[in-house]
């Protein structure tokens, strides 16, 4: 594994230094882009997953608390600017990714900050490693993903992912759900709460991500609950019970019913500290001055 230098980013991502973390699975070479801006100590940023994925939708959290801290924000193998390889993406590939990037990039107790599905992932690692975390705040933490939530179970959701992986089918049915108008539609159901931000720039920029080559497979995994983490809410809140980090959390008031069960549940335990903020699943890209807000006085303790 090795980190090299790339440039300084484009308007479109975040407006700091661009690094590659070269990481070997199972013989395969990935491509990890993360992008770093501002000084102090660390403070790591993970997207959520979805079809459009990508470090870009923390832009606004990070070029907000740069002033205080370093922050880093990576693109998950299989999303954004990182390689997109037809591999098999599942919970083991993510979490063993998440476990050798923190401990190949820092080198003392970083802040995390993770949006969403990723959410879980910090949360194992944190248990695995605590010295590897000093806080953590989790914004709209989500465990199950979307075909699992509407109740398909573990065969159908397998059946669909095989589907999306194959050549022609897949590939028509990935462009079908990958349409600016779908993705526009999306946006307005469950991540967005102000339609007047979903300008055709956005929504064209969030379209090209989407379109690169390889770019079905790791999305694919994520809608159908591969990417899940944990397999129950007990084992997600599980995580949580004996944490030893101080722990935050920013519900997403205009979320999904089923989704915003899951951020209350864990809000709920005794040794979380939280905030709820009217926004839904995008709320870190749609609302970061007002998340920084709240989180900045927990991130400064």
């Amino acid at each position: 594994m090795s980190t090299d230098l790339i440039t300084v980013s484009d308007k479109n991502t975040i407006g700091g230094t661009v690094r590659e973390f070269i990481w070997n699975w199972e013989n395969k070479q990935i491509k990890v882009q993360y992008e770093c801006l501002g000084n102090g100590s660390p403070l790591l940023l993970l997207p959520a997953f979805s079809t459009v994925s990508m470090r870009s939708e923390m832009a606004g959290i990070a070029k907000l608390l740069a002033p205080y801290f370093q922050t880093i924000a990576v693109d998950f193998p299989g999303f954004g600017e990182s390689s997109r390889l037809g591999i098999e993406y599942n919970r083991v590939l993510f979490s063993q990714f998440l476990k050798d990037f923190v401990n190949s990039v820092f080198d003392t107790p970083v802040t995390a900050i993770s949006a969403g599905h990723s959410c879980t992932y910090v949360l194992k690692l944190a248990q695995e490693q605590p010295s590897l975390f000093s806080r953590i705040v989790l914004i709209a933490p989500t465990w199950r993903g979307p075909l699992p939530t509407m109740g398909a179970n573990k065969s159908i959701a397998v059946m669909v992912k095989n589907l999306v992986r194959t050549p022609i089918i897949g590939q028509i049915l990935y462009k079908l759900n990958t349409t600016p108008s779908f993705l526009s539609l999306m946006y307005r159901r469950h991540v967005y709460t102000d339609p007047e931000k979903l300008t055709p720039e956005f929504i064209d920029y969030k379209w090209h991500n989407t379109q690169k080559t390889g770019a079905r497979f790791a999305p694919a995994a994520f809608v159908t609950g591969n990417l899940d983490a944990v397999d129950s809410r007990d084992e997600f809140l599980g995580l949580v019970r004996n944490l030893s980090i101080p722990l935050m959390v920013a519900i997403a008031q205009s979320s999904p019913p089923k989704s915003l069960a899951e951020m209350e549940a864990i809000s709920a335990l005794p040794n979380v500290e939280s905030v709820k903020i009217s926004g839904s699943l995008g709320m870190h890209e749609e609302y970061p001055q007002i998340i920084v807000d709240e989180i900045l006085p927990f991130l400064n303790r």
